[in-house]
């Protein structure tokens, strides 16, 4: 049931999107380059450099949050810690993995090399399609957030993810159609994958 829910979640993302994309190009790609710029041209050097700062943490909390969870239930003989340091970390592992493939069939170009009038921070590498930075903030965020559902942890866990999805399209290396469906993917994936919690 769980795989139906995520291929189903899966095939509405991405297939809307794509379509979207390839049904009216000139639309949803002026209304991505119109950002991007707008955002490039916003920019000032204390909000770059925290953005910089927002987006690099990104994989020291994805893999920070499972490592510290298992620490805590090892120490503390708490086994519920320890399945819900699994969840997070196979939501983790699965959302990167999804990410990873639909990059390598969509092959989308960065902003900066499909528009020469967007100006990135630093120019990243790879495909642009979906954001890998905002599906795994938010598959730790939702994972997090579905193992402690308590305020405390889902406002800062939600407010750092969207952070970084943010910083990514501020940054100049995704369009917000990427950020979009990054987000919606590694949500998706966290809650497709919480019967693994405790």
């Amino acid at each position: 049931m769980r795989v139906k829910l995520l291929s189903l979640i899966l095939f509405v993302m991405f297939g809307t999107s794509v379509s979207a994309q390839r049904a009216n190009p000139s639309v949803l790609q002026q209304w991505d380059d119109r950002v991007m710029i707008d955002l490039a041209n916003s920019r000032t050097p204390g909000e770059t450099g925290f953005m910089r700062f927002i987006s690099n943490t990104n994989q020291y909390v994805d893999i920070g949050v499972p490592v510290g969870l298992l620490a805590g239930g090892v120490i503390g003989h708490d086994m519920q810690m320890r399945q819900n340091a699994l969840y997070v970390a196979s939501s983790s592992a699965i959302s990167g993995v999804l990410t990873m493939a639909i990059k390598h069939i969509v092959k989308r170009p960065r902003p900066f090399v499909q528009n020469i009038n967007i100006v990135p921070v630093y120019r990243a590498g790879g495909y642009s399609f979906p954001s890998g930075h905002s599906s795994s903030s938010f598959t730790t965020a939702t994972s997090l957030s579905i193992a402690y559902p308590k305020w405390y942890v889902i406002a800062p866990s939600f407010l750092w993810a969207g952070t970084v999805a943010y910083s990514r399209m501020y940054l100049g290396v995704h369009y917000p159609t990427d950020v979009a469906t990054g987000t919606l993917l590694g949500a998706g994936t966290a809650v497709s994958m919480s019967f693994m919690k405790k």
